[in-house]
């Protein structure tokens, strides 16, 4: 039986009354047995199938489909949000990827000076096919900041984006907790600020064989229609979104808060920490008893006390074991330099928050350390002299002893056992291998990349970068 689906939500503003409908595309009525593609071990909810999604051997192809109208909205809102129409722009603030001059955190515990894009970009309906199968009125949206900001003034049809397979389930109850192979978000990256297309997932793939939990990633082709016909928009790095799927993947536990923050960790700040789940509990005590342990004044008077109780908080062993890979593979968009691209999560078994690093589009190229600041595109030292007390939780872990000496066994472990040139080069070749062919099919305006040749030199770059950083941490270590 077919059920009509007519969405309209009130909203009232001094007692005047706003209509807002669903997308116009939306209002349609579907049923399951129309879904000519749909299969419970595709579609439905289950066990996620990492082999099948995150496919490490295979460039696999995606399609999606969004319809002029929804394209008409979505740069309509993005008007509301940057301040500007899709392609208006003939250069951005922040260049290739990078922030505003001047950016980099601000105030005492919370946010930024980042906020190009203000709010998340509004979900449409696409349809989304995967080598040649399709799911169903799945919600898409921009994602992103700087890169997407940058890619939207300059008119570049390669945009960051996620995807959300049942967002649209209240208007069409025939895909309610419809998912892909077991997964009900995806993100996508396009490789924005990075000429060798690879960061994204090298340095995933590097922080967990090092041993710190990060999102999986695969490569894949994509072919967008906006409205006036399928576009190849090149290479993507399909990334996995940090959720309970993934922290039960690889922290064997799914139950705890899981928050994405905007924030320095000088002081508590609750619309600082967005949390990703258990949002109706309402619950921060967690991150709230972290700050607090990180920022007391026995610091210095009680070192061994202060650093008992913040362990009782946080797990600082483990981000002992990401800062050091952080700062050596060298890092800047992120916490030091910027108060975002991190996670923190909560198993409630310890109720020790752990690190979760994000988004490594604009890692291993950019200089490290400044005599005076650590913002910008400079990203923290090896030796973290330059830190300020800005940043309490490596300033404070650079000058207790005890950790500092935790830290650099790390990056000794790390340099010798996982990020060698030899090894890390023989992966970018082995990448190159999967993805070199499609990369050379990439066209403006759907793609950042002028020629084949701004690839190939980011590769040697890339290549270079690793051997340079190999010298500098034995020059630290001596």
């Amino acid at each position: 039986m077919k059920i009509p689906i007519i969405v309209m939500v009130l909203f009232v503003f001094s007692g005047v009354v706003a209509c807002k409908q669903t997308p116009e595309s939306t209002i349609e009525t579907i049923e399951r047995s129309s879904l000519t593609d749909w299969t419970a071990a595709t579609h439905e909810e289950g066990t996620p199938n990492y082999d099948v999604v995150f496919n490490q051997n295979q460039l696999n192809t995606i399609e999606i489909s969004i319809t002029a109208s929804d394209w008409a909205a979505i740069n309509s809102d993005m008007v509301s949000k940057a301040g500007y129409a899709f392609g208006s722009r003939s250069s951005n603030t922040g260049g290739a990827g990078g922030p505003p001059a001047g950016g980099g955190a601000g105030g005492a515990g919370g946010g930024n000076a980042l906020d190009l894009i203000s709010g998340d970009p509004i979900y449409v309906p696409v349809s989304f096919k995967f080598n040649g199968k399709e799911w169903y009125k799945v919600g898409f949206r921009l994602k992103g900041n700087s890169s997407l900001s940058n890619a939207w003034g300059a008119g570049i049809y390669k945009l960051p984006f996620r995807v959300k397979f049942d967002e649209f389930e209240d208007d069409y109850p025939a895909i309610k907790n419809q998912r892909f192979y077991g997964f009900k978000e995806l993100s996508f990256s396009p490789g924005q600020g990075d000429n060798s297309l690879m960061r994204d997932k090298l340095a995933s793939d590097i922080f967990r064989e090092a041993g710190i939990p990060a999102a999986q990633t695969a490569f894949y082709k994509l072919y967008i229609n906006f409205g006036s016909g399928s576009k190849y928009c090149g290479v993507y790095t399909m990334v996995e979104v940090i959720d309970d799927t993934m922290t039960d993947k690889q922290f064997t536990a799914d139950d705890g808060n899981i928050y994405k923050p905007e924030s320095t960790l000088s002081s508590f700040v609750e619309s600082a920490f967005e949390k990703k789940n258990n949002e109706k509990e309402a619950d921060y005590s967690d991150v709230k008893a972290f700050v607090a342990a990180l920022n007391a004044t026995n610091r210095t008077t009680a070192p061994a006390t202060w650093r008992a109780n913040l362990e009782k908080t946080f797990d600082v062993n483990h981000f002992l074991k990401y800062l050091a890979i952080n700062n050596t593979i060298v890092n800047w968009d992120v916490y030091g330099a910027m108060a975002h691209n991190y996670y923190l999560y909560t198993p409630k078994a310890t109720g020790q928050i752990k690190w979760i690093p994000w988004d490594f589009n604009l890692s291993m190229q950019s200089t490290s350390g400044s005599s005076s600041t650590n913002q910008g595109n400079r990203a923290v030292s090896l030796a973290m002299t330059e830190v300020t007390s800005s940043w309490p939780l490596l300033y404070y872990v650079a000058n207790d002893a005890t950790y500092f000496a935790q830290y650099k066994a790390y990056i000794k472990a790390f340099n010798t056992d996982v990020f060698q040139a030899s090894r890390i080069s023989a992966i970018i070749d082995k990448h190159h291998a999967l993805i070199g062919s499609a990369v050379s099919q990439e066209v403006s305006p759907y793609s950042y990349l002028s020629s084949t040749s701004d690839y190939t030199n980011a590769l040697s770059t890339l290549k270079q970068h690793i051997a340079t950083r190999n010298q500098a941490v034995v020059d630290f270590l001596k």
